[in-house]
């Protein structure tokens, strides 16, 4: 075996890498080989090569995570807008709330269509050999919550949360009875609930539960109920976020605590084995005391992944932030803060190669 090789075996044994979801390529084919060429790819070996699974991007229409929700809400009888037209994200969303008229029969969401329209291209390239056969076919869903919290005015959120519940939870079935259990991953996307958590710090971010009782049991009971939607031979992870809105999130987390409970809750209530878990780490975040609060999290046979890759500073921030978040967590895998489909495509491909640089860096660190 190669010099070269034998270094791509060590890292991807020992710091894999996760791709958040929306990745900023011109469609899904686009995404699978880029990823599989920079870290996935059937030469990077070692189990599922360099990233265990693999997402589509998210791109299209989802480009901007949940946003293209409200495009569908817009044509569904019993919801309307709330206030005067007026600022829209990039000319294209409303950012109005809606409320709840009548009764309300959500249409297609467009997340299963899309995944099973990807998994045809990745099952192809990975029947090719272009991506490692171990690799798994990433599918990311919004949480109820991230769609209750952000688009539904105050007083329809308690009556919306069920009908959105029971209508991604379908779409989450058609997923599976069109994608093999053995290729998939379902990785639940967390970030409006630290909006709840993170509420009394100021008027950008005071987002109150709408359910009675404690907002963290509340936030972890949910989680913990879409898990169990997924079934045994499926991989099950959360990425636990505090936004993407312009490549910033909504506030600075002061350190992981909320992260801590969250993870913690889900780990010591989920029904169904949680395969990995995915937590941002701010840029400017190389202090031990970020981290500190991870360290009561009992991991067990979780694949823990920190967002220590930031295009910005590279290989040397992302190995000041590992050598702090060490002293909390023992082993984790490295991904970005969040996805990076809102960033310039032409950052695209440098940025996955960063993670193949910081992923040999740490292997030998």
């Amino acid at each position: 075996m190669s010099a070269a090789a034998a270094t791509d075996t060590v890292l991807t044994r020992t710091v894999p890498s996760h791709l958040v979801g929306s990745v900023n390529q011109p469609d899904a084919e686009s995404v699978l080989r880029l990823v599989a060429e920079r870290l996935g790819g059937a030469a990077h070996v070692g189990a599922g090569g360099a990233v265990p699974r693999i997402p589509d991007g998210e791109v299209g229409e989802r480009f901007y995570w949940i946003q293209f929700q409200t495009l569908r809400f817009d044509a569904t009888p019993g919801l309307e807008r709330v206030g005067e037209a007026g600022f829209r994200i990039r000319d294209r969303f409303d950012v109005r709330q809606f409320r709840v008229t009548g009764d309300v029969e959500l249409p297609d969401l467009g997340y299963a269509s899309a995944a099973i329209d990807s998994f045809e291209r990745f099952a192809a390239l990975q029947d090719e050999g272009v991506i490692a056969p171990e690799t798994r076919f990433q599918v990311s869903l919004p949480t109820p919550v991230a769609i209750v919290g952000a688009f539904l005015e105050p007083g329809s959120r308690s009556a919306f949360e069920p009908v959105y519940r029971d209508a991604l939870r379908a779409e989450l079935e058609r997923i599976l009875a069109a994608v093999p259990h053995e290729r998939l991953a379902i990785q639940f996307d967390a970030a409006v609930e630290f909006a709840i958590l993170e509420r009394d710090r100021g008027p950008a971010v005071a987002l109150e539960p709408w359910w009675r009782g404690d907002a963290l049991e509340g936030i972890v009971e949910r989680l913990t109920e879409a898990g169990a939607w997924v079934p045994e031979g499926v991989e099950l992870g959360y990425h636990l976020c505090y936004g993407d809105v312009e490549e910033a999130h909504f506030v600075q987390p002061q350190d992981a605590r909320h992260l801590a409970a969250v993870a913690k809750g889900v780990l010591a209530t989920a029904r169904h084995r949680v395969d990995f878990l995915h937590l941002p780490v701010p840029i400017e975040r190389d202090d031990a005391e970020y981290f500190a609060p991870l360290a009561a999290v009992a991991w067990g046979g979780t694949q823990v992944f920190l967002g220590l890759v930031h295009h910005e500073d590279g290989v040397s921030g992302a190995l000041r932030r590992a050598a702090a978040a060490r002293t909390a967590v023992p082993a984790f895998g490295i991904a970005t803060e969040c996805g990076f489909g809102r960033g310039p495509a032409e950052r695209t491909a440098p940025l996955l190669d960063l993670h193949r640089e910081i992923a040999a860096a740490l292997s030998v660190a």
